[in-house]
């Protein structure tokens, strides 16, 4: 079984805005934005459309990163690790 190290709070990652290099946060799984129900998915339901077309395969959980001082947003993949 693979896990997202970030989403299971097992290490943090710290991102830097290619924009303005202010601080940005980790806002979660780009998954968790599709609609209302998307965080309440299946992990296996959401791998499938989470915009990565070979996330499940090669084990990645593509995060929303903001930037605090100049509202840019970036996508981040995350390598699973097993469990």
């Amino acid at each position: 079984m693979y896990v997202c190290p970030v989403c299971n709070g097992l290490s943090k990652m710290e991102k830097t805005c290619e924009v303005c290099r202010g601080p940005m946060l980790d806002r979660g799984r780009i998954v968790d934005y599709y609609d209302d129900y998307s965080p309440y998915w299946e992990e296996e339901d959401a791998k499938m459309v989470d915009g990565v077309l070979e996330s499940k395969a090669n084990h990645l959980c593509v995060h929303v990163y903001h930037c605090l001082s100049c509202d840019s947003e970036v996508e981040v993949s995350v390598k699973e690790v097993k469990r």
